[in-house]
């Protein structure tokens, strides 16, 4: 038979067609993965003792944009300076609640990531965002870098962002029971909290500004506060106030977050925060 140039041509396509295929999946059997692992650092085999082993906490300090607000002017942690943010939150936080709680307590209960931001995350109204919780799952912490462990005010202003943000995952665990709260300061949630001053907000039944934003960040701010204050400290603020009405309405908060504690979790909440108290003493002396 009469082969034509035109099947000449088609044969002499399909036989480089067959060939570019085989180089193709000879080419595919080479994985392009890199399954090396990377090399672990000091730091890394630090927070695997001391967080991620006993209490299944991942620690994210490497810089990863997709759990940032990219809208924001945020930066990474200084490297040298994550372990001292971690211990003082080991210290307070975490061996606190193992103190009084039991060993698994937290290891049960508590974010499965710790997010840490260098920088100082600023709302366009003019306010700080210290810390966020998501769904119970992820805690980040801002202003890790500025943190100076021989400034006890320094250090409570930060330990106060993770306690602050256990209490809602605490709440989102075991709910506390809003409708009794809501009935002691009926009025006096706002907004615009951050334009009113802490003795003002005092003076109306309220430990903070920011506990007037809503119930959930009251019963919040409240026990987080009554965490980070030494007993003394605590009760100085509540000498302070003028209102008998306000003194009143703080220490049935109070009663409702010790009761919370007590029904939710079997813990006894002024051990809790005498624990914190001789805990925070050790990081700051």
């Amino acid at each position: 038979m009469k082969i034509t140039k035109y099947s000449q041509v088609l044969v002499l396509m399909l036989l480089i067609l067959t060939l570019g295929s085989c180089a193709t999946e000879d080419h595919l059997t080479e994985s392009q993965l890199d399954y090396s692992q990377p090399v672990k650092t000091e730091l890394d085999n630090w927070i695997t003792s001391n967080y991620l082993t006993p209490y299944n906490i991942n620690v994210q300090y490497k810089w990863n944009q997709n759990t940032v607000d990219n809208n924001r002017y945020l930066y990474p942690p200084q490297v040298d300076l994550v372990k001292n943010a971690l211990e003082i939150v080991q210290k307070i936080w975490l061996d606190s609640y193992k103190a009084i709680g039991g060993n698994d307590f937290v290891k049960k209960i508590a974010p499965r990531e710790i997010v840490m931001v260098g920088g100082v995350n600023l709302n366009t109204v003019g306010t700080v965002t210290l810390g966020l919780a998501e769904g119970g799952q992820r805690v980040t912490l801002f202003e890790t870098d500025y943190v100076d462990r021989t400034s006890s005010e320094s250090v409570k202003r930060f330990i106060h962002t993770i306690q602050h943000e256990y209490i809602h995952i605490l709440n989102q665990t075991k709910p506390f029971d809003e409708e009794a709260w809501a009935k002691i300061t009926p009025v006096g949630y706002t907004a615009s909290w951050h334009l009113t001053t802490t003795s003002d907000s005092n003076e109306l039944g309220f430990i903070t500004s920011y506990s007037r934003s809503n119930i959930n960040e009251d019963f919040a701010e409240t026990a987080s506060s009554m965490l980070v204050y030494s007993y003394d400290e605590y009760e100085a603020i509540i000498a302070g106030i003028k209102s008998p009405t306000a003194v009143a309405a703080l220490r049935a908060k109070e009663a409702q977050v010790v009761k919370y504690f007590k029904e939710a979790f079997d813990m006894d909440f002024y051990a809790l925060r005498k624990q914190a108290e001789i805990n925070t003493n050790a990081i700051i002396n």
